[in-house]
């Protein structure tokens, strides 16, 4: 806070208050302030303090570098050998960017952060603008994938298409406590996690800037947000500027674009570290159109059984999702697809009475499963795995599916969002109406 100690008079949220959302021992205590959850969590400066926090949480710990954007140098650890190969990155990353925020005199041994991580869990983001008295909620996007998927990189939908009223209501409730204990005076984004087991909300990290969702809310609310937070700035109130929450009648949902395709050798998998370099929005009346709409806008080709030629999806699956990939395949089956299955996923596939066809990982031999992609037999990929080797063995499939043009979702929450997309293209309802009618709820 060179700026603030010399005197500058900073417009918008205090410096001190955006430190206490990115320093971790900070944060800890604003949290347990306002009587808040969050992920267990530790600081590490060397392997070995990282190994005895990891242990303490239990794996998988997510394990990155505070005060970086993009999640730069983030990686989910599944055990200790993970842990050490990427704990030096992580420090490095921390190193450099404590140097350069201070000018050259930043902390030489800046510490990383070693945090639970939330399996199975839906994450929603939520902007705010606040004007150091009043909050008004910008909006609450739900994930379609799950936790652990960069924020930048999961597609989200405005307002959330799945999440019960009064888990929604909770957040609000909790995003607004944070703007007031924090004196926003602009803009906040909150990130939260919302585990399927019931276990309630938790807070990853508050950010009390601009977020990168703000273009996409302002469109779908009809709000300019970043011209409301920049007159905050300059001394004006929500009340004066007669904001108040707009909450959509209609569904929006916002989707990543990738460059994979530029770049040869590039595995597809999302993680933690943001990889895409732009985006698009689908909106309709219903969250299914919607989707389809940001799939089409993002280049995605959603194959659509119904025609002369058989359309097949190929299945290969980690185990912790076999549960899951019944239930979609069969949906699947039911929309008209045919299935390929690698051995694991065929045998559960089978064993729950599914009709589908075995083929060989690439590893097992051929004719193996991108033979059969590379013969035009395949025409939607679905791919989840788990681990170094699992990775490794299964790039080659994700890649000849990116270089083929065809569809394909490495998380079973993104394939089940592209099913009933799919189920809505079939029946060809979707309206095309203007952004304006939208807005004004015509």
């Amino acid at each position: 806070m060179p700026l603030q100690k010399a005197g500058v008079r900073l417009l918008g949220t205090s410096a001190d208050a955006i430190d206490r959302a990115e320093d971790r021992q900070r944060f800890g205590e604003l949290v347990r302030k306002l009587n808040l959850r969050a992920p267990v969590w530790g600081t590490a400066h060397g392997l070995e303090e990282a190994r005895a926090i990891a242990e303490k949480i239990g794996y998988p710990v997510m394990v990155r570098p505070s005060y970086v954007l993009g999640g730069r140098a983030m990686e989910i650890v599944h055990d200790a050998a993970g842990l050490h190969t990427f704990v030096g990155v992580a420090l490095e990353a921390a190193r450099r960017e404590s140097l350069a925020s201070g000018g050259g005199k930043g902390d030489e041994s800046a510490p990383i952060l070693v945090d639970q991580f939330l399996r199975d869990a839906i994450e929603v983001d939520v902007d705010v603008v606040a004007d150091g008295q009043e909050v008004v909620i910008g909006g609450v996007m739900e994930h379609i994938e799950e936790a652990g998927i960069h924020s930048g990189d999961s597609a989200c939908c405005l307002p959330p298409f799945s999440l019960p009223s009064e888990t929604v209501s909770i957040i609000k409730d909790q995003a607004r406590a944070l703007a007031r204990e924090l004196d926003v005076r602009g803009l906040m984004n909150v990130q939260f996690a919302v585990p399927r087991d019931g276990r309630g909300v938790f807070i990853l990290e508050v950010n009390p800037r601009a977020s990168r969702t703000v273009p996409f809310v302002s469109k779908v609310i009809g709000v300019p947000l970043a011209k409301v937070a920049a007159r905050i700035a300059a001394g004006r109130t929500l009340r004066e500027l007669g904001i108040r929450e707009v909450v959509p009648t209609h569904m929006a949902v916002k989707e990543a674009v990738f460059p994979f395709v530029k770049f040869g050798g590039v595995d597809v998998l999302l993680g933690p570290e943001m990889r895409s370099t732009g985006e698009v929005m689908g909106i309709d009346s219903s969250f299914e159109a919607a989707f389809a709409k940001s799939q089409i806008a993002a280049g995605t080709r959603l194959p659509v059984p119904g025609g002369d030629e058989p359309v097949t999806v190929f299945l290969s699956i980690k185990d912790a999702d076999k549960a899951a990939a019944v239930t979609l395949a069969r949906h699947l089956t039911k929309l008209g697809f045919g299935i390929l299955a690698t051995n694991g996923t065929h045998a559960c596939l089978s064993q729950a009475g599914l009709p589908c066809t075995r083929v060989n990982k690439v590893r097992e031999g051929r004719p193996h499963c991108v033979d059969r992609m590379m013969d035009g037999d395949v025409h939607l990929v679905v791919n989840t795995t788990e681990g170094a080797d699992s990775i490794r063995d299964s790039f080659s499939l994700r890649r000849t599916a990116l270089m083929r043009g065809l569809a394909y979702f490495t998380t079973m929450s993104a394939a089940r969002a592209a099913a009933v997309a799919i189920q809505r293209l079939q029946t060809g309802d979707m309206s095309v109406r203007s952004l304006q009618e939208y807005q004004s709820g015509q």
